[in-house]
This record gives structure tokens, sequence and C-alpha cells, in this order.
């Protein structure tokens, strides 16, 4: 029979124990912390050639420096410390940030292959992985790009087509106004589902009904999903999102909302697939397919199946949100100056009148409007720091070393606000458009779309539904708030990569 442990025997082998246990311990964080000096001076190696920027600290980057509450705001004032080009880490993520007209048309147009890659988007990528038109690199975005922007020119975007199917949109969306009969509504539950069926006519081959509900659910999720985007939660997912992505919180609640549209998306494409006439193409979505069925041969191709339902979710996605968005914000804006309003009005009765519907050529005869949608572009501001690029090599740029997969942020912003190009870049004010004549001026510091080989290949459809929309609905209606004038909030503060404007309420009365 084994003897019990003494008293004294317990306590020397307790402490023997924890001694071996202080030791591992120590082992563990000397290891630990020889990694970190070794990965920091690694850096350092090719720090000495990096843009300048604030130290990180191993694991964290620069998050302390940084504030996720005002993410754009916190990163225009690093460049004031260390100048237009400037070194952040997000956690592990090493990310160059351009600021100002010069800097960003450098890298965008002038070294435009060295800056087309795309950089790392963590809320989308946990979905998208790479995938689609949007989101992807290489010989892939380069394929899908022109296979994107040959097929919406196909239906019709640029031409009298698309024209026609925007009016057709803009007659659905009048009436649905007229039928609110003056009442204060929240115009954002409108005009999302008008944008949207742009979109949709040329993805899907045909408009949701303003009451379907499936279409209503996945606005609803493309609103979860950019309001994740704009929140402090969604900044601070895009530093730690290697553990943020296993935890419970917001995060979770926008991946169930991709995942549904992604299911969405793979739906209408076997509906397609049933009833396909690859000589009569109907949509976006038959093209793919049909482009798919010649490529099937071929083992590298770029047109399979993951691409279709991440390129028609990037599209339906981007097709709804900004314009949509910058309607409602010229909405508050023209109940905030009445003043352009009136002179908006009078321009529409003048060269169209009241009784025909406006034509996008009208535009030309309008410098006003024109000024005025500009304006409201470039006052709202709703991608400050643009999408993120990555360097694809190794690259010189202004001196400094950017190593390949250097991520990069072109803040848009900066250029938007920048009193170079705008006399008064905090005032909303349509003049910044217009030259001493009443004539429309174009103004280098107007990049809302960014520049270069990746900018938005959706500008032209853009453009024209802005300019129909507004010209449809003014020339019918004029613009009423709960509020006074003054008493309307209109700055919608950059938080993160969107800028989110807050609900509010206004009456369309009949003009």
């Amino acid at each position: 029979m084994k003897k019990p442990l003494s008293h004294h025997h317990m306590i020397v082998n307790l402490t023997a124990n924890m001694l071996a246990s202080g030791i591992l311990l120590l082992i563990l964080l000397t290891c630990l912390g020889v990694v970190a000096l070794m990965s920091v001076w690694k850096q350092r190696t090719v720090w000495g050639k990096l843009p300048p920027g604030p130290t990180p600290l191993p694991l964290i980057g620069n998050y302390l420096q940084l504030d996720t509450k005002k993410m754009y705001s916190c990163l225009m004032k690093m460049s004031k410390l260390y100048g237009p080009v400037f070194t952040i880490y997000l956690g592990f993520r090493r990310v160059v940030v351009l600021c100002g007209y010069d800097a960003i048309k450098e890298a965008l147009v002038d070294q435009a292959e060295d800056f087309s890659g795309r950089g790392e988007h963590v809320t989308f990528n946990r979905l998208i992985q790479g995938y689609g038109v949007t989101f992807s690199n290489g010989e892939r975005s380069k394929q899908l790009r022109r296979f994107s922007i040959s097929t919406l020119r196909d239906f019709g975007v640029g031409k009298r087509g698309i024209e026609e199917r925007i009016k057709e949109e803009a007659e659905y969306l009048l009436q649905a106004i007229q039928g609110t009969r003056g009442a204060f509504i929240d115009p954002n539950y409108y005009l999302r589902k008008s944008v949207s069926n742009v979109m949709n006519s040329i993805v899907f081959g045909d408009r949701f009904d303003y009451e379907d509900e499936e279409f209503l659910s996945l606005l609803q999720m493309t609103m979860g999903i950019n309001r994740f985007l704009a929140s402090p939660v969604g900044q601070l997912y895009e530093i730690f999102y290697s553990v943020m992505k296993h935890l419970p919180g917001p995060q979770q609640e926008a991946f169930k909302n991709m995942q549904g549209l992604e299911n969405f998306m793979i739906k209408k494409v076997e509906q397609n697939q049933r009833t396909l006439d690859p000589n009569a193409p109907r949509n976006l979505i038959d093209s793919f397919l049909i482009r798919m069925q010649e490529e099937k041969k071929n083992p590298n191709t770029e047109f399979h199946m993951k691409n279709l339902v991440m390129t028609i979710l990037s599209l339906f996605f981007a097709g709804t949100e900004t314009v949509s968005s910058t309607l409602r914000f010229g909405f508050l804006l023209f109940m905030k100056y009445p003043e352009v309003e009136a002179k908006v009005h009078e321009e529409i009765d003048r060269v169209i009148g009241k009784n025909r519907q406006p034509q996008f050529e009208d535009r030309m005869k309008m410098p006003y409007m024109e000024a005025v949608i500009h304006e409201i572009q470039r006052f709202a501001n709703f991608t400050p720091m643009g999408i993120s690029r990555r360097i694809t090599k190794n690259t010189i740029f202004q001196d400094f070393f950017l190593p390949k997969g250097t991520e990069v942020f072109p803040m848009l912003g900066s250029v938007l606000t920048d009193s170079n190009f705008f006399s008064n870049p905090e005032d909303f004010n349509p003049q910044h458009f217009l030259d001493d004549k009443g004539q429309f001026k174009k103004n280098d510091g107007f990049i809302p779309f960014s520049l270069g080989k990746r900018n938005c290949f959706g500008e032209g459809l853009a453009r024209m539904e802005l300019f129909l929309f507004f010209t449809i609905i003014m020339q019918n209606f004029r613009f009423k708030s709960p509020q006074a004038p003054e008493d309307i909030y209109v700055s919608p503060k950059p938080v993160g990569f969107t800028r989110i404007m807050t609900s509010f309420t206004m009456s369309f009365l009949p003009r």
C-alpha cells in the first residue's frame, strides 16, 4: 500500500510544478517576443523605404491610434502629420493611404497597372472570396469587367434602350408617390425599389413589383450590410476579422444577409438555366450562361457558376445603394435650400415644360440642373475612402518602396473636399460647377466614381439615372419637410468605408 504524501512533499511537488509552468510560460513569452521583434525588424528593413506613419504594435498594428467611430476623419488628420502618402497597419494588414488629387491620380492613372489589384474588403470577402466582377484580381478581373461592360451595352446602357427603361421605372415611381397624397413619408422606401429595378431589368430581364415580398427582403438585406459597413463595429471587424468572425455580434447578421442575397442569386440563375435559349439571351445571366457553354472545354475559363453568382450579386448591390442614396440626399438638400429647388423648377419649366417627359439629352440645355446634381454627389461623398486597391508587384512610388500585396486606400473624399478645386468645400453650392456665364463647367476634383482602370464602370448608367429621376420627379412635385429649412441637418458624417444618412420624412406636393 502506497504511503500518502506528507505535507512537505506536497508543497515541494506543487512548487516544482509551478516552477515548470513558469519556465514554460517564460519560454513561450520569449518565443513570442522574438517572433514579434523579428517581424518588426524585418519590416524595418523595408521601412526606411516605406511611406512614413505611426509605429505599429505587434498583432494590433495601429489600432490604438485609429478611431473606429471616425475612421475617415482620423486618417485625414494623420495626413496632416505624415503627408499625403503614409502607412498604417490594420492589425496585420499594411495599408498605404493616399490623400489629395496629385497622389491619387499618380497612383490610379499614371501607375494604373501597379495599383490595379483589389484590396481586402473583409466583410464582402467572407462570401465573395475574390470571385465576381468587383472584388476579383488579375486576368479574372479583366475578363469579367470586359464582359460586364459589353453586356450592359448590349442591353441598352449608354443607348436609347436603357433611357426608356429608366423613364418607364420613373413612371412607376411617380404613381407610387402620387398614391401617398402629400402625406409625410420616408422616401428611401420608394427610391431604393425604383433604382434597383433599373439594374434588375438588365441582370434578371424584369422588374419587381414594389410590393413583392422577396424583393423587399432583398432590399432589407442590402441595407443591413451597408449599415454594418458604415458602423464602428464594421471598422473594428476590418482590423480584427480573424478573431471577430468567430464571435457573436452584428457581423454575424451581415454574413446572414449576404448568404440570403447569394441564395436568391443562385435561385435566379437556376430559373434561367431551365429556360435558356442560346440564340436569344434575355438578360445578363443568359449572356453569361451562353459564354459558360462556349468555354466549357477551357479548363482555365473564368466563366463558371461562382463568378456568375458573385458578379450578379455585386451588380445588384452596387446598382441599388449609391444612386438611391444620392437621390434621397438630393431631396434633403432641396428642402434645406429652397432657393436651389426654385431655380431647378424654373429651368425644368423653361426647357422641358409640363407636357412632355424629360429626355437625357435635355441636360445639354440645363446647366443649372447638371451643376446641382454634381454638387449633390460631391457634397454627399458616399465613398470617402474609395474602394481599396492592392499593389500587384513591387513598386516605386514617389521615392517610396511599396511591396507587392500592400493595400492602398485612395481617399476620394480628400479630393471632393479640397479647397484648391472647390472654393467653399464645406458648403453645398452649385456654383462650384458653373462659370461666370452660368454655363456648366467640369472640375478635375470631381472624382466620386474614382479614377483609372478600376473606376466605377456603372458611371454612365448612374449619371443617366440621376438626371432622369431627379428631373422627372421635380417636373411633377415640390418637396416639403416637417422641419424649417434651418433645422434640417444635411451632413452625413463619414464613419468609414461608406457614409450613411439618417432617415427622414418628407411630403411630395403636386406642382
